[in-house]
């Protein structure tokens, strides 16, 4: 069986204030709340969900809010930054709209063939809008504050920043079936899928040997997910780690998706999620994220999880 993932999944990071989180993903990036429940393993704090219209897998960028969490760290064994795909000819407009609510961000610069739009999200999280005239198999919400002309199709890639870059190179082009494809200084490029184009089909590695540990708190990348189609895919996948010598949990139930966790030999955590059964699991598409949506073992535990989450208040969309 072929284990290749077909792209990125979805990437998880950790915020603080998670209605600052909220108001700068709904209006400053125009991205659709597609989810709204908790962190299972932790269910005092929110697991919020951003993507396009449904939330597709490779559209999806999520947080675990804790409120008074403390400052990351961005550093080596990390993946430092994740990149969105917009469409050709977009930036300008982006550039406008990103100055008019205030939010800083660096002029337009190349890298690797691409015009890239640098910013930072409240918690200091590095985010890039990428112009890319791929074709994005997306639903792009049109439903915010930005034109559906100009939204985000999804993940471009993500920045895994390693002190020794040889260990993780070998992993993506073995076990985990990327190719390079591009070398630009300390930046190697690697693609991914049954396509050369589309959503998440990039990992950039960029070897840092000098740069100091990174710290995952508040501001920084928890993890990357990447897509199998299905349990058996994601079962085999699983075994093809495991035979490699690498630490892979058990299937984990995420309600949306099923997952398995692991980490590359920089140290960043990945995980193998299952595209089904998604987000309309449990509440209808025109209705994703306007309710706080519990997995049945935490629905008993409904009121007192309620009196301890803050606040969050979203538009309905």
């Amino acid at each position: 069986m072929d284990v290749r993932p077909s792209g990125i999944h979805h990437v998880t990071a950790i915020a603080s204030d998670p209605q600052a989180n909220a108001d700068f993903y709904l209006n400053a990036l125009g991205m659709r709340l597609v989810k709204r429940t908790v962190n299972f393993d932790a269910p005092e704090t929110y697991h919020l969900y951003y993507g396009d219209r449904a939330g597709n897998p490779g559209t999806v960028m999520t947080f675990f809010p804790w409120p008074g969490a403390p400052k990351g760290r961005l550093g080596a064994g990390q993946a430092t930054t994740t990149s969105f795909a917009v469409p050709e000819g977009s930036l300008g407009w982006w550039s406008e709209h990103l100055a008019a609510l205030g939010v800083r961000a660096e002029r337009p610069t190349e890298r690797i063939e691409e015009d890239v739009l640098s910013l930072r999200d409240p918690d200091g999280l590095v985010v890039e809008l990428v112009a890319s005239a791929d074709t994005h198999d997306t639903d792009p919400w049109d439903g915010g504050a930005v034109p559906a002309e100009h939204a985000i199709r999804g993940i471009r890639s993500v920045t895994l920043t390693e002190h020794d870059p040889d260990g993780t190179a070998a992993m993506l082009g073995g076990t985990l079936g990327f190719a390079p494809v591009a070398e630009d200084g300390p930046r190697y490029r690697f693609r991914t899928g049954p396509s050369t184009e589309g959503v998440g089909t990039i990992v950039d590695v960029l070897a840092a040997p000098g740069a100091e540990q990174g710290l995952v708190a508040a501001g920084t990348v928890h993890h990357v997910a990447y897509r199998a189609p299905d349990g058996p895919t994601q079962e085999a996948w699983r075994g093809a780690l495991a035979d490699g010598g690498v630490d892979v949990t058990e299937v984990r139930d995420r309600s949306y998706f099923t997952s398995v966790y692991f980490r590359e030999p920089g140290g960043v955590l990945l995980e193998i999620a299952t595209d089904g059964p998604g987000f309309d699991y449990d509440e209808p598409l025109l209705r994703l994220g306007r309710d706080l949506r519990l997995p049945p073992w935490l629905e008993p535990r409904r009121e007192e999880i309620e009196r301890h989450l803050p606040e969050l208040v979203v538009e309905a969309q």
